[in-house]
This record gives C-alpha cells, sequence and structure tokens, in this order.
C-alpha cells in the first residue's frame, strides 16, 4: 500500500474512532445537558451537518478542483477537529446548531480533497483491497470506540468523553501533516 493510502488510513482511523466514541451519546447529551435540548433537536443537529456538508462539499470541490487539495484537506480537519471541544463547552442546543454547521463546513473542505488524494494514490490492480482495508479499518475503530465512549459517558461523564476525542481527533490531524505537497498537488 502506497505510503500516501497509509497516511489518509491511519489519520481517518483516529479521526473517526475519536468520533466513534460520542457516535452513541450525543443525542442523550443534547436532550439531558443543554438548553432546548430534545431529541427533535438532535435530529436537527445531524441534518446541519449532513445539509451543510453535501451542499459545500460539491461547490467545494467544483471552486478548488484545479488546486492544492492539501489545504484544504487540512483546513477541513482542522475544523473537524474543533467540534468535540466545541461541544465541551455548549450549554444551549444553539451551540450545538452553530457547531454542526462548522463541522459541515470542515466536512465540505476535507472530504472531497481526501477522497481525491486517496483515489489519486490507489493501485489500480488493488484497488478493491485498498479500499476495503481503509473502510474496515475505520468501520473496527469507530465500532470499538462506541461501545468504549458510551462506556466512558456513564463512568466520567460526556466532558471527559469530548475531551478524548478532540485529542484522538488531533492525533489524525497530526499524521495529515505528514503528506507530502507534491503528492497532494498532483490529484
Amino acid at each position: 500500500m502506497h505510503k500516501t493510502l497509509k497516511l489518509l488510513t491511519i489519520s481517518d482511523i483516529f479521526i473517526f474512532s475519536g468520533f466513534g466514541l460520542v457516535s452513541p451519546i450525543l443525542a442523550i447529551f443534547f436532550k439531558d445537558n443543554l438548553a432546548g435540548g430534545t431529541l427533535f433537536t438532535a435530529g436537527v443537529a445531524s441534518a446541519i451537518f449532513l445539509i451543510t456538508h453535501a451542499i459545500l462539499q460539491i461547490i467545494f470541490a467544483e471552486i478548488f478542483s484545479s488546486k492544492d487539495r492539501r489545504w484544504m484537506l487540512l483546513l477541513g480537519t482542522v475544523l473537524i477537529v474543533f467540534v468535540p471541544f466545541g461541544y465541551i463547552f455548549s450549554t444551549s442546543i444553539w451551540h450545538i446548531f452553530i457547531i454542526q454547521f462548522i463541522y459541515g463546513v470542515g466536512a465540505g473542505f476535507a472530504y472531497p480533497s481526501w477522497y481525491s488524494l486517496f483515489t489519486s494514490n490507489i493501485e489500480k490492480k488493488s484497488s478493491g483491497f485498498q479500499w476495503s482495508v481503509y473502510n474496515s479499518g475505520v468501520s473496527i475503530g469507530t465500532g470499538i470506540t462506541a461501545a468504549v465512549g458510551a462506556w466512558l459517558a456513564e463512568e466520567i461523564g460526556f466532558q471527559w468523553v469530548f475531551g478524548i476525542t478532540g485529542i484522538v481527533s488531533v492525533l489524525g490531524l497530526l499524521i495529515l501533516f505528514k503528506l507530502d505537497k507534491n503528492v497532494a498537488k498532483k490529484v
């Protein structure tokens, strides 16, 4: 597997596994700990992220299609890494709506550039295997951390889980800084 693919995969395993810690507990946190938090507003928060991401990734991929995508990946990932730290300081569902919007903007930058970098460095003869290694690594990491995150939230509280998520995500971001600038430009 090409070095760039390894770095992208390892970075995503950290980031997605980090977010796996919070995925099973977010709706409960929103409902029980935030002013204005309900199950419905938890759904709205998810919708804000998904719709923002879906619209902006098309726009950003088109606008920046011929430029160095490394900066897009790094900027987007920095915004994504901010999200769990933002949860720590949230006291109102409106804070979460803003954070989810920032998350969507970050994903709008990061996801298309990540896919471009991964796809452009894949070995044609083993593309299915390389994609499955990536997907399996992320799924296993996220699956394990989903259970761990729920247990940790019960044992030590939401704020600690958000902090751990942020730290693990920062580690994933730091791995991305090892990407060769020349590899990112040839996409």
